[in-house]
């Protein structure tokens, strides 16, 4: 297979800087301005590389507006509320979500101020598609980054948008931790460890004990937005839910990994023309969250929460008005949601609510 376009600007960049970090690598991949895989594709669906929760059934996205509209009465149901989706995908979700918020609470329906924070042109054309008729005639807000959002109270909606941020990989070697580097070997691109361990007072607590070639991942992009969304809601009040995979202790190992046409492939092989993501540490998460004084509403299973927020019953009211063979589709869907298999959906995808104080759940 040919080298991608993206690949052949990685080598000249380390062949005249060096070697570079792996959040690095990922930054490049997928956010590079020409080639970057966000920024030239539509990802999703069966002619893509993957599929989310969203493009599997619309209870999903149902369900998110309903937990949505609760959140929005505890807040005091104010008279405008921004929205917020990081990571909108085609717009699926919000579509679904604003259509069920319509339904039982047109009064939230049009408080809403939508805001999407989307980087890709390609995607921010579908999530256009997808929501005109949702939005009437109001049209979405896009942001670039976090950065640019309003002032004011915030439901902020993430789903499978934390994985795709860049992550620093420390590698234990002789008792010390040194950064993982994607490199040159032989012309292609590989993995290797810069020669200079970390300073002592950045290293992982775990340093005690860990084994040679133990690897531990820094999400230092997650870290840093998950810090400013908890900033601007306990500044503005409101809620933030996140749903991803990873795992909801922090853990060791290498979860770096690349998906193309729905399939595993080697990170380093595609650069610009494969997903990568990270497994998400829901712990660190959780206490960036704490050390801004929010409330940990949910920390959960995927399944556990659709199961918790009533898909079951949305999906017996949906099949009796269903043909067999969409009771069928529904039926899949929603084993698929939420099964709870140590290697399926329902368990490897975990949900973390955070609110802000005075707002918790009730």
């Amino acid at each position: 297979m040919s080298e991608t376009p993206l690949a052949r600007e990685i080598k000249d960049l380390i062949r005249q800087e060096g070697p570079i970090d792996v959040a690095r690598y990922m930054t490049l991949a997928l956010g590079h301005p020409r080639h970057g895989y966000y920024i030239t594709r539509d990802p999703l669906g069966a002619a893509g590389d993957f599929t989310t929760a969203p493009e599997i059934s619309q209870m999903f996205g149902e369900i998110i507006g309903l937990w949505a509209a609760h959140r929005w009465m505890i807040l005091g149901s104010p008279a405008h509320i921004n929205l917020v989706e990081l990571g909108p995908g085609r717009g699926t979700l919000m579509a679904d979500a604003l259509r069920a918020i319509g339904k039982v609470l047109p009064a939230f329906a049009a408080a809403i101020e939508l805001h999407l924070v989307e980087t890709s042109p390609t995607l921010r054309k579908a999530q256009s598609n997808a929501l005109a008729r949702s939005l009437a005639s109001r049209s979405p807000i896009w942001h670039e980054d976090i950065a640019t959002l309003p002032d004011g109270p915030l439901i902020i909606i993430a789903n499978e948008f934390f994985d795709a941020l860049p992550v620093h990989q420390l590698v234990q070697q002789s008792g010390r931790w040194h950064e993982r580097l994607v490199g040159l070997l032989e012309g292609e691109l590989a993995f290797g460890l810069a020669p200079d361990p970390i300073p002592a007072n950045q290293a992982p607590s775990l340093s005690d004990g860990a084994l040679d070639g133990t690897i531990v991942e820094y999400p230092e992009a997650g870290s840093r937005v998950m810090a400013a969304l908890s900033e601007r809601l306990a500044r503005f009040g409101g809620a933030a839910l996140i749903i991803d995979y990873g795992h909801i202790e922090f853990g060791v190992g290498d979860t770096l990994q690349a998906m193309a046409a729905h399939a595993f492939v080697d990170p380093l092989a595609r650069p610009g023309e494969a997903d990568l993501t990270t497994h998400v540490c829901f712990e660190t998460l959780a206490r960036i969250a704490a050390d801004k004084r929010l409330a940990i509403d949910i920390l959960a299973t995927q399944a556990q929460f659709l199961n918790e927020l009533g898909i079951r019953p949305m999906a017996a009211n949906l099949s009796r008005h269903a043909t067999p063979q969409q009771a069928e589709a529904i039926a899949k869907a929603l084993e698929r949601l939420t099964d709870d298999a140590p290697r399926a959906m329902g368990s490897l995808f975990k949900v973390l609510a955070v609110s802000a104080p005075g707002t918790e759940r009730s």
